[in-house]
């Protein structure tokens, strides 16, 4: 899990095959959900493609030098109304947890691949979903750029940059805490 981390540089000319892709989403699928609700969809976006196309068009500024040449770029969404009107209840109160575990799972397989995954969210949101159709009971979420580490020439200096800064977490005692709010913090060890 800690050779897991965001690359932003990618083989634009490394392809996945129709059989990794699923595997991919064979481990998204397998993720945890409250009562089994599985409240994720994941639009998949490979080069060439009109899913790919789509998201293109819509990407931040500091997004589109490096997304799009990633293998494959998955869309997540969560299920997170009943209905179509904007107050109609919940789906489920955990759409948003169930949609993060299927992406976290999603991601430890890219590497267990051999792949790398970089999530990310500079894209626009309402624009995307417009064009993929997403109906108004769910709700657009996050990218998944999944790919071949690539060769940092290939790329401008700053996305270049990007895969060589430290990576760097927040301490345990900053987060963990063994009582209540800002308690009895655990000291921090290498894991």
């Amino acid at each position: 899990m800690r050779s897991r981390w965001s690359a932003s540089v990618y083989d634009d000319r490394h392809r996945l095959g129709e059989a990794e892709i699923e595997t991919l989403l064979h481990a998204a699928q397998w993720a945890p959900s409250a009562g089994n609700s599985q409240p994720w969809l994941f639009f998949v976006c490979v080069p060439g493609t009109p899913n790919h196309d789509r998201l293109v068009a819509t990407l931040s500024r500091g997004n589109s030098g490096w997304v799009p040449r990633a293998s494959v770029v998955f869309l997540t969404a969560a299920h997170v109304r009943t209905g179509e009107e904007p107050d109609a209840p919940a789906f489920s109160d955990y759409a948003l947890h169930d949609v993060g575990q299927a992406a976290a799972h999603l991601t430890l397989q890219a590497r267990a691949m051999g792949l790398h995954a970089h999530q990310f969210a500079g894209f626009d949101h309402d624009a995307l979903a417009a064009a993929l159709g997403v109906p108004p009971t769910h709700q657009l979420l996050t990218g998944i750029a999944v790919g071949a580490p690539g060769d940092p020439a290939d790329v401008d200096e700053r996305t270049a940059a990007r895969d060589h800064r430290d990576r760097v977490r927040k301490p345990l005692a900053e987060w963990a805490f063994w009582g209540g709010f800002g308690e009895g913090q655990v000291a921090d060890s290498e894991a």
